[in-house]
């Protein structure tokens, strides 16, 4: 996994984001496993899904948020939230702050929020084009890589077509994520690539909200 403490992401987050987390359940000894480890556990049908906030969510670190989820089994759940756009940092910067081979390029990432725990933990979600051995597939033609080395192959053009670099994720104690979808705060829709990776961040939520309307 790499840390973005170097890029000081903490600066870009508004105030409504920087609630300390409380009571829920950390996965750090999840997500530090082998990804043909945690490829063997048990996964629900969640993992692979997009989580979408509905309109009575009162917790403002997800108000009208979608959650893609990584995974999803005993011990707990994590996700990345996808249009929460944080703003932008040259590509170089991110490349000689982890000392990972790749090419000076000038152009810049986008780094978005992927949640409130671990906010100075980055990951890619990226399409499963091009993966690491740490890669963690997780369902159609999806991945996640925390290994900063993804970052110098999208450097030099070499790296998965679909990416997005996050920022902390978001995670919840065992059995913690059904009791909310049960509240009504949440709902589950089948993924979408061009919702996941699409460039209107501002628009993904309502076209979320329009799938589900849709279903039924």
């Amino acid at each position: 996994m790499f840390n973005l403490n170097r890029l000081r992401i903490e600066r870009l987050l508004p105030p409504r984001l920087r609630i300390p987390l409380c009571g829920v359940l950390l996965l750090m000894i999840a997500l530090v496993q082998p990804a043909h480890r945690l490829a063997a556990q048990q996964e629900s049908d969640f993992a692979g899904q997009l989580l979408v906030a509905l309109p009575a969510m009162k917790d403002p670190r997800f108000v009208e948020s979608v959650i893609y989820i990584v995974q999803h089994n005993h011990a707990g759940t994590m996700g990345l939230v996808i249009n929460r756009p944080l703003g932008q940092t040259p590509i170089e910067d991110v490349i000689k702050g982890f000392s990972v081979e790749g090419q000076d390029a000038k152009r810049e990432i986008t780094v978005h929020y992927g949640g409130p725990v671990s906010p100075r933990q980055g990951f890619v979600l990226h399409s499963n084009d091009v993966v690491l051995e740490t890669s963690k597939k997780v369902k159609d033609g999806i991945a996640m890589t925390s290994d900063p080395k993804i970052i110098g192959e999208i450097s030099t053009g070499k790296g998965p077509r679909q990416f997005l670099l996050m920022t902390g994720y978001a995670g919840w104690a065992p059995g913690q994520l059904e009791d909310e979808i049960k509240a009504k705060s949440w709902f589950l829709i089948p993924a979408d690539k061009e919702i996941i990776f699409g460039e209107q961040a501002e628009k993904k939520w309502q076209r979320a909200m329009d799938k589900r309307q849709i279903r039924l």
